[in-house]
């Protein structure tokens, strides 16, 4: 059960992550084309790490 709690916690962690983005690109922390590239592409790889976690989550749940 401990396992399945760290990734919940990893979920999160990387959710929040994402909206920090979010809130900083809307609130207007992005004062040059280069920043905003990086944030994108900070953004797409939780979006991918959350993804692949649940789609993990998903097979494991299919195999049991």
């Amino acid at each position: 059960m401990q396992d399945l709690e760290l990734v919940t916690k990893i979920q999160r962690q990387l959710k929040q992550l994402y909206q920090n983005i979010g809130d900083s690109m809307i609130g207007g922390g992005v004062d040059n084309m280069e920043k905003y590239k990086y944030m994108l592409g900070q953004a797409h790889a939780y979006q991918y790490i959350s993804q692949e976690i649940s789609n993990l989550l998903n097979k494991k749940e299919q195999n049991e």
